[in-house]
């Protein structure tokens, strides 16, 4: 087993940040948006409002996950990351239905793509 250059060691750390700092930006933006969907609308209104709450609690867990400074398990965290990437893109994708959620269904996916740059650190 070789140990990582210190240029793999920064970019690890580096990503790991930038997908924290995404998935803290990405849980705000969905809190804001489900706060403002009516709970008693549509079943799209509905189903766009249950996903920015879930998107919300999946962001804000993955960003203290990778905000730990205790050593945690390299599969855990790929697990949990590669699941914020899937709630965010289905957030973002029934964000689009909505107008003026244009910024939240950006916010997902800036923080997905953020997610799989931090995957490929990983792989």
């Amino acid at each position: 087993m070789t140990s990582p250059t210190s240029q793999q060691l920064y970019r690890f750390l580096e990503d790991r940040f930038t997908c924290a700092q995404a998935c803290t930006e990405c849980a705000r933006a969905c809190a804001v948006r489900a706060s403002l969907v009516d709970p008693g609308g549509t079943e799209i209104q509905e189903r766009a409002r249950r996903l920015g709450i879930m998107c919300a609690e999946v962001c804000d867990a993955t960003c203290r996950a990778l905000s730990e400074e205790n050593r945690q398990d390299e599969e855990g965290i790929r697990v949990r990351v590669d699941w914020c990437r899937s709630v965010c893109l289905e957030c973002a994708n029934a964000f689009d239905a909505h107008p003026g959620a244009e910024s939240a269904a950006a916010g997902c996916r800036a923080c997905a793509d953020a997610c799989a740059v931090f995957l490929e650190t990983l792989e």
